[in-house]
């Protein structure tokens, strides 16, 4: 019912050799693919957030990592493997709070250090990048299973950010789990933050489910609470952009719908691939991003608000695990207590523990 012959978020286009996206920021009014044929080019998307969500950044850093090695024209072994590790340097610090980035590039480079030769190296370098793609959209299916489950018969959820097919290769986590519901016959009807500053709700969020023909309603992110206490929200579910050993990295707000949902009852949920797990690290040793000041102050070419008024535009928040129910992954849900249930992460070879 949901499927779609579309161009997938990011691909790598075989035979010119460089990578292909859609460029989010142009939505929902433009629906365009992009060429990108460097590397510098790629992190310059990945900051404007051309490209964003975090599956769907760890397919950038494997294919900006592919990018390197093919448009490399070192012939020695040794300079080649400096260049490639400068490149994924670069990409690496475009977003230093979403770990599914430098998890894609660190795979790949991984995989490029048995090569014997810049031949070789450049040819394990598309295939890993390519696998990385591949296996992307089964863990979003698979994790869309799992937590399709958690969804009664006929409910009304609440999401935040877009974790959509736009955040990922296609089908998405967290809209993942919805389109899931929704195939299995499911009455779901969504409720769709605006998500400030960048409006990823309203212009990414709003448009997949849209054109899906999922029912969506659109609100400002201050609403939410007050819907929970009229008894319009069932449950919550949101993405991640890093999981650590006590909090979930998501957009910015996503921290105030976790206590309002605990407050009301209401079931949180936050559905992530095993790639976005960090658990060698706790909230306090991440970098949260800080967006530009213009992203609050201008609509446009609209000023909201005075040139000496201070700013604060922080990208992403931390919400607790003790106010997540369940966190849905392509191995299953999992459940409190959290230090049990993240052993089954460490023994999946895609985890970072």
């Amino acid at each position: 019912m949901l499927e779609r012959e579309e161009p997938y978020t990011i691909a790598w286009d075989v035979e010119n050799e460089c990578i292909l996206y859609i460029d989010q920021t142009l939505l929902p009014g433009r629906y365009e693919q992009m060429r990108c044929a460097t590397v510098d080019d790629l992190a310059r998307a990945i900051r404007r957030l051309e490209v964003r969500g975090a599956p769907a950044l760890g397919i950038a850093g494997a294919m900006g990592v592919a990018l390197a090695a093919v448009r490399s024209r070192e012939t020695d072994l040794k300079r080649f493997s400096g260049e490639v590790g400068r490149a994924g340097d670069l990409l690496a610090g475009t977003r230093p709070t979403a770990v599914n980035l430098a998890w894609g590039i660190d795979r790949v480079q991984r995989k490029m250090a048995v090569a014997a030769s810049v031949a070789e190296a450049k040819g394990i370098a598309v295939a890993e990048a390519n696998a990385v793609a591949e296996e992307d959209e089964l863990t979003c299916r698979r994790l869309g299973e799992f937590g399709e489950e958690l969804f009664p018969e006929k409910c009304t959820v609440l999401t935040h950010c877009n974790a959509g097919a736009l955040a990922c290769r296609c089908w998405g986590t967290a809209l993942g789990t919805i389109r899931s519901a929704v195939e299995a016959g499911k009455d779901v009807r969504v409720i769709a933050c605006e998500t400030r500053p960048l409006n990823q709700g309203s212009r990414l969020t709003c448009w997949e489910l849209a054109r899906d023909g999922i029912d969506v309603t659109l609100i400002p992110d201050s609403s939410a609470a007050y819907l929970m206490r009229k008894g319009k929200i069932d449950l919550v579910v949101v993405g991640a952009d890093r999981i650590t050993k006590d909090a979930a990295f998501n957009k910015i707000g996503t921290y105030m719908h976790a206590v309002a949902a605990h407050h009301h009852g209401i079931p949180f949920y936050v559905a992530a691939p095993v790639s976005t797990f960090d658990l060698s690290r706790r909230e306090t040793d991440v970098t949260v991003e800080e967006r530009d000041r213009s992203e609050l102050t201008y609509c446009g070419d609209k000023k909201l608000a005075p040139d000496n008024v201070n700013v604060l535009n922080y990208a992403f928040d931390a919400t607790p695990l003790d106010l997540v129910d369940a966190i849905v992954t392509e191995i299953g849900v999992l459940r409190p207590p959290y230090t049990e249930s993240f052993q089954l992460v460490g023994m999946d070879r895609g985890g970072r523990s």
